[in-house]
């Protein structure tokens, strides 16, 4: 057997208590990390997302050293520093009420978060000194030593990918996998806001665009071709045919898996589309949710109106859009992911 020392709640032997921004230097006794016996659960958990150090982590600056004096330069850099703890990235608040849904029936292994690095596993190492800093249940990781990691995707069975590194993205869209951008936002990893008009401390929302992300871009294709009025009237046309799935039909479907668990009143994940269209372009998507037999619990036709507001009134913790326009206007609000899929994103 493997012992691998990776996080998990529990005593931190030779860590000291975190700071209150969060950031700190973990104490000399590296070597203290808890250790996790590498097992396989008796059954497969209901999600698994794999993430990407920069995206669980702020990582910028050595990301800095990286572009500016390769790999070499960052390994040092990293090397020198493996002790101080990370501070958190954008989607880290959204993995840790992930990883809490395990706390609810701690027999019934519900999410998976995988760590898939770039890195090598030598500066990787402050990536899991990080880990353990904070007690994220992650068991499972790759450093690929500069390789590609979407490769590992589906040998996890990974339902998301997100990472901060485009290029990466792109591959796994088209290799078939859902994945998105995660968006550097200012302040870190958007925390629970005093105000909020729903509960922040366990339930977990995640909002999604509609066209080139739940369902393909062939609507919107039409729409940026011919125009507002041939788009409407070939939705009415095709309102009793489904549209094809896009890239993140398949994680839909696990969250949908997921809050079936809990039933529709008591489920700790919400879901919201939050989409341009407005009525009567609505019905094709209706009934499409239908023919799938996935639920979505709230669905926003916002008719060309800006998507900000709406994601702080729905409390989003996470946002998928194809459009980098949408994604910039609703930094902040909370985590945001880009997905370079579609004609929006088409070069030309």
């Amino acid at each position: 057997m493997n012992l691998l020392p990776f996080a998990r709640p529990g005593p931190r032997r030779g860590l000291s208590a975190p700071p209150p921004c969060g950031v700190g230097r973990a104490r000399p006794d590296p070597a203290g990390l808890p250790l996790l016996l590498d097992r396989v659960d008796p059954a497969p958990a209901v999600l698994t997302i794999a993430i990407s150090a920069r995206a669980l982590f702020d990582l910028e600056e050595g990301h800095r050293v990286f572009t500016r004096d390769g790999v070499e330069a960052y390994a040092r850099y990293q090397a020198a520093r493996e002790t101080e703890v990370l501070a958190k990235g954008p989607a880290f608040a959204a993995v840790r009420k992930l990883l809490a849904l395990n706390e609810l029936s701690p027999r019934r292994r519900r999410v998976d978060v995988v760590l898939l690095s770039r890195n090598s596993v030598n500066a990787g190492l402050r990536v899991l000194h990080s880990i353990a800093w904070y007690g994220l249940d992650i068991r499972r990781a790759v450093f690929a030593g500069g390789t590609d990691r979407y490769r590992y995707l589906g040998a996890f069975g990974a339902a998301l990918f997100l990472s901060a590194d485009g290029d990466a993205v792109r591959k796994a869209l088209r290799a078939g996998h859902a994945a998105a951008t995660l968006l550097p936002s200012e302040g870190g990893s958007p925390e629970p806001e005093e105000g909020r008009p729903f509960p922040r401390d366990r339930e977990l929302r995640i909002a999604f665009d509609g066209d080139a992300v739940l369902f393909s871009d062939e609507a919107e294709r039409v729409y940026r071709t011919h125009g507002l009025d041939t788009f409407v009237r070939s939705e009415q046309a095709a309102a009793r045919q489904p549209l094809p799935g896009g890239p993140f039909r398949g994680f839909l479907a696990a969250l949908h898996r997921l809050q079936a668990e809990f039933g529709p009143e008591s489920a700790p994940v919400r879901t919201a589309l939050v989409t341009s269209r407005a009525t009567p372009a609505h019905e094709r998507v209706v009934r499409t949710l239908r023919a799938w037999g996935i639920r979505i619990d709230e669905a926003l036709f916002l008719g060309g109106t800006g998507k900000r507001e709406f994601l702080r009134a729905f409390g989003a913790d996470i946002f998928f859009d194809d459009q980098q326009c949408h994604c910039d206007a609703a930094r902040g609000v909370a985590a945001i992911g880009h997905v370079p899929n579609g004609v929006a994103n088409e070069e030309g």
